[in-house]
């Protein structure tokens, strides 16, 4: 259990991916994401294990559930800046945690 001011320290973001790359070196398959989450956050990083689900191509412009106040993480050769957020398929991969209807970026988790 956690209490409700724990809970509120968490800063959950709405952002859009404006880039996707796939990233050699990680230990596992992943992406290179970039992120815009408007004013006055702008454009994060961050490394995700999502290649089951998705290709760059299908990434670019959709809008992700972010926990932005994390630390940064190093990856391999890459900061991680955010935290994208999924839940596991039937497969165990990851789907995004996304919107049905498009919000301005930088939007909170209320």
């Amino acid at each position: 259990m956690t209490t409700i001011e724990e809970f509120e320290k968490i800063d959950f973001r709405i952002g859009t991916i404006t880039d996707c790359q796939l990233f050699d070196k990680a230990k596992k398959p992943a992406y290179k994401l970039w992120i815009d989450f408007g004013d006055p956050i702008g454009i994060k990083k961050s490394s995700a294990q999502i290649t089951k689900n998705y290709t760059p191509e299908t990434l670019r412009g959709v809008q992700v559930l972010c926990i932005v106040n994390l630390p940064p993480r190093k990856i391999a050769d890459f900061v991680s800046e955010v935290l994208v957020t999924g839940v596991n398929d039937h497969e165990g991969n990851v789907v995004l945690c996304s919107l049905a209807k498009k919000v301005p970026n930088g939007g909170k988790l209320h």
